[in-house]
């Protein structure tokens, strides 16, 4: 007997409550595929927050993070890439360069201010790239579980294959993977996993990218805008090298923490204590920036 897949009643769900509690939903045209946005006004004076999620996932996934930093925002924005959430299916094959540019493109429609980025996993490699390249574009980075590290040619086939889920086994492994501590409820998603990371846009992503699709270490020390990295103590999807890696070429200046009870995912975790700590990053960027040009005069 088939197992039913939950994934896509629960998501219809959960944008039926967004939507309901002011997040608006909108379709950007890019070269790739319409991508699916959530919007909302927040009531509070941080910079506008754009939040990128990771392969196979979604921007609902961010739900109950979003809603705790809505009141210290000024506007909150979520991106669905393509071919995942209810963006379009790409019109063509998705690589890293035409997922970037999608992304990009997305942005440049909806954002015309620096802006706080979050990215998780894959979104943390695209949120790193967009930093790269639009500096001015991204008042400050906080990257979650990040993809984007050079770490062996081993690893990067291990992590690939981790993702290539055919069997239902293979899904629940990944779905303890991805939290500190999966809820027993979790494995009724597993079938609803498999399907997404059957997706085509999924598996062109993992069919096309290679290591010399992420940044140059040089690059990464280049980024000028202050970053936090999270790297949760119960990380068990990428490998301890990448951490390392990112240890030896962010800025100096950059925060590494490394906090207990979050996975991969710790926007799955903890949504609030999560939405705690960027608020506190952002506050302390806001501090930083003022108290700057007063410690020049």
């Amino acid at each position: 007997m088939t197992r039913p897949d939950l994934l896509p009643i629960v998501e219809r769900a959960a944008r039926f409550v967004l939507n309901r509690r002011g997040f608006q939903s909108r379709t950007v045209p890019t070269p790739l595929a319409e991508i699916h946005t959530y919007e909302a006004a927040g009531d509070g004076t941080l910079p506008t927050t754009v939040v990128l999620h990771g392969i196979g996932s979604s921007a609902t996934s961010f739900g109950r993070m979003l809603a705790c930093l809505r009141p210290h925002v000024r506007r909150l924005i979520a991106l669905d890439l393509p071919g995942h959430g209810f963006s379009g299916t790409p019109a063509g094959r998705v690589t890293p360069d035409t997922l970037y540019q999608s992304v990009s493109a997305a942005l440049d429609v909806l954002v015309d201010e620096p802006v706080l980025l979050i990215g998780n996993s894959l979104g943390g490699a695209l949120a790193l790239q967009h930093a790269m390249e639009n500096p001015a574009k991204v008042s400050s980075l906080a990257l979650l579980s990040p993809a984007g590290a050079r770490v062996s040619e081993m690893e990067w086939e291990a992590l690939v294959r981790a993702f290539r889920i055919e069997s239902m086994d293979e899904a629940r492994s990944m779905l303890h993977r991805l939290y500190h501590r999966m809820p027993w409820y979790m494995s009724a998603f597993a079938p609803g996993l498999r399907a997404t990371m059957q997706r085509q846009a999924v598996r062109d992503i993992l069919g096309s990218a290679t290591l010399d699709n992420l940044p140059a270490p040089e690059r990464l020390g280049e980024l000028s805008m202050p970053v936090l990295l999270l790297w949760g103590r119960s990380e068990r999807v990428m490998p301890p090298s990448a951490l390392a890696y990112f240890r030896q070429h962010l800025p100096p200046r950059t925060l590494i923490e490394e906090p207990t009870g979050f996975g991969h995912c710790p926007h799955f975790d903890d949504p609030a204590r999560l939405a705690g700590r960027l608020i506190a990053f952002a506050r302390q960027v806001e501090r930083d920036t003022v108290l700057v040009p007063s410690a020049q005069n």
